[in-house]
């Protein structure tokens, strides 16, 4: 299997001003990761595992060290590279899902599960069929398809943001708390999608509240506490 993340001594603080001083969230993470391999991040509350997932989306710089992406345009230093580089690999091959969704006003939810697609260059009509698709497998009812997530639960909005996040394979995704409030038939619908997506080659790394739901699907850990 072909190299897709090289991790080299990565580190991350943040500094304090009201303390005057320097917190250490991270240091001397290194690790690689193969496509379809799926690495769960271990350790107490505090501990770095969320940091660590935005510090390799680039949400937050690195202290130090290298995050070497082996994209399809070549090797970027995700440390280093260009705001605009970074950018089209959240396009195109690097995905992060999180727990909440940022909704905007007025769009519906199938709209915003199919732009995605959308960006991709499908037509119209098959990306809104493709949404309704995961949509349904997620659990949300056929009539808030049409509807604004603004106004749905916590916990319908997080299944309109699975559905978005994951409609379209990438090269790399990244995972954090994506089961919080779900439902059973929800997290069963995510965990088979993770499924058919490590088959098909995605790299994954999760940081899960019930790691167990995942259990079939890791194949090694780093734990930061």
């Amino acid at each position: 299997m072909s190299i897709v993340l090289d991790v080299r001594a990565l580190k991350k603080g943040f500094v304090m001003h009201h303390l005057d001083r320097q917190m250490e969230a991270f240091a001397e993470i290194s690790f690689q990761l193969k496509a379809g391999e799926f690495l769960l991040l271990r350790g107490r509350n505090g501990a770095g595992k969320s940091t660590l997932l935005r510090t390799l989306y680039r949400s937050y710089l690195a202290g130090g060290g290298e995050i070497l992406f082996h994209s399809a345009h070549g090797v970027v230093d995700l440390a280093r590279a260009a705001d605009v580089d970074v950018a089209l690999l959240r396009e195109t091959e690097v995905g992060f899902v999180t727990q909440f969704l940022i909704a905007r006003p007025r769009v519906s939810a199938e709209a915003l599960v199919a732009e995605p697609l959308r960006r991709a260059g499908h037509p119209l009509g098959e990306a809104l069929d493709e949404a309704r698709h995961w949509l349904d497998a997620f659990g949300v009812k056929p009539d808030l398809w049409a509807a604004y997530p603004t106004t749905f639960s916590g916990g319908e909005q997080q299944k309109v943001n699975l559905a978005r996040a994951l409609i379209l394979p990438q090269r790399l995704l990244l995972l954090d708390e994506p089961t919080a409030s779900l439902d059973v038939t929800a997290r069963a619908a995510l965990v088979k999608r993770l499924g058919d997506l490590k088959a098909a080659g995605t790299a994954m790394i999760g940081v899960f509240h019930h790691p167990g739901d995942v259990a079939s699907l890791i194949d090694t850990e780093i734990d930061l506490t």
